[in-house]
């Protein structure tokens, strides 16, 4: 691709604009999205990126078009698995329903910061030192076995990392509307709020490792990969209001990532055989017998991959689900129902678990 600094220039001033007005027209004043409004807009940026797709398919060519609907997928579904730890971290923070908008918006800003740096080092690399490729493709298969074995074992919210932050940092003990600091008694404090961007920040960090070294073995080109990464996270703070009790019942989505970063790992290292320049490998000559993984079939796997994981979750807990209903129901129903005494006829009836409700957020504190 023959991509000219005024594209470049254009392609970021457009993806700025997109943000600030999400700012300013959703963000800025606190609310919960509704899922209307929440699916018209995850619409909205998935037809766009869908038609960004169709634009390079026709006037670039095919090749690079299914290079980046591969890179999108895969940096979709990543941002998915994203979703689902800010989650955990926004559980782990009580942070009001309300206030979530502010803090998913700054997390993505953050994440395609960061993910723009690690694209432009990873193009710098690339075209200095073919060797990288095998360097990616051990980070990713490493990657895939740890998100396979790994996954959701540890909360942010109490790692070892926000427990150094919290020793140094004076922390207020609650949340005082949106603000990231306040003063309390001639002595200014950090808020949980001004926490929570921190782990988030910490936790895109994460991400930005899996994700750009991931997407650098279907394309080597920067503007795909810039591209893919900024419609993939271009809705996804919609996305998440709009399928947050789902994001719990995708169970096998880390595996299934494990499968794609674990493929994409081997296509990395086959890649780095056949154009091998390591003068310990092969006398420092290409391995011209590894194939080439055409970008056709990749495309074809990881959308078969992403189907099959999001199929096998839904039906796993669609089972338990059920289960659990047919253990609640009661065993004798034409038994007359006992007297309610005094407590349960005058008490109040105490809220619902997150479990019983579906839901794993809690109330502010």
């Amino acid at each position: 691709m023959n991509i000219t600094p005024l594209v470049w220039i254009i392609t970021i001033a457009v993806t700025i604009a997109f943000f600030v007005y999400e700012f300013f027209a959703h963000v800025r004043k606190p609310h919960e999205p509704s899922i209307g409004e929440s699916a018209r807009w995850s619409a909205f940026y998935i037809g766009l990126a869908l038609l960004f797709g169709v634009g390079i398919g026709v006037f670039s060519g095919w090749t690079y078009g299914g290079e980046y609907f591969a890179g999108y997928l895969t940096e979709k579904a990543l941002s998915v698995d994203n979703l689902f730890v800010f989650l955990i971290v926004m559980t782990g923070f009580a942070v009001p329903k309300i206030y979530q908008q502010k803090v998913l918006m700054i997390g993505i800003v953050i994440a395609l910061i960061l993910r723009g740096v690690f694209i432009a080092v990873g193009a710098a690399l690339i075209s200095n030192f073919s060797w990288i490729f095998y360097l990616f493709g051990a980070l990713l298969l490493f990657l895939a076995y740890r998100q396979a074995f790994s996954h959701g074992e540890a909360d942010p919210a109490q790692g070892r990392f926000m427990s150094f932050v919290r020793r140094h940092l004076p922390v207020s003990d609650e949340y005082n509307r949106d603000r990231l600091m306040v003063v309390k008694d001639g002595r200014r404090f950090v808020t949980p709020m001004f926490l929570v961007i921190i782990a988030i920040g910490f936790v895109d960090l994460i991400f930005a490792v899996d994700s750009i070294p991931a997407i650098y073995g279907l394309t080597e080109e920067a503007y795909i990969v810039f591209t893919a990464n900024a419609f993939a996270l271009m809705g996804l703070r919609q996305l998440y209001f709009l399928i947050g009790g789902l994001l719990e019942r995708l169970v096998y989505l880390a595996q299934g990532l494990a499968v794609i970063l674990a493929f994409i790992g081997v296509k990395l290292v086959l890649h780095a055989m056949h154009v091998n320049e390591l003068p310990f490998i092969n006398g420092g000559e290409p391995m011209l017998w590894a194939p080439e993984i055409p970008i056709w079939f990749s495309l074809l796997f990881i959308a078969t991959t992403i189907a099959v994981a999001t199929a096998a979750s839904l039906i796993k807990t669609r089972g338990a689900r059920d289960a659990s209903a047919a253990v609640a129901a009661p065993a004798s129903p034409a038994s007359p129902a006992s007297p309610a005494s005094p407590a349960s006829a005058d008490s109040p009836a105490s809220p619902a678990s997150p479990s019983e409700t579906g839901s794993t957020h809690t109330p502010a504190p």
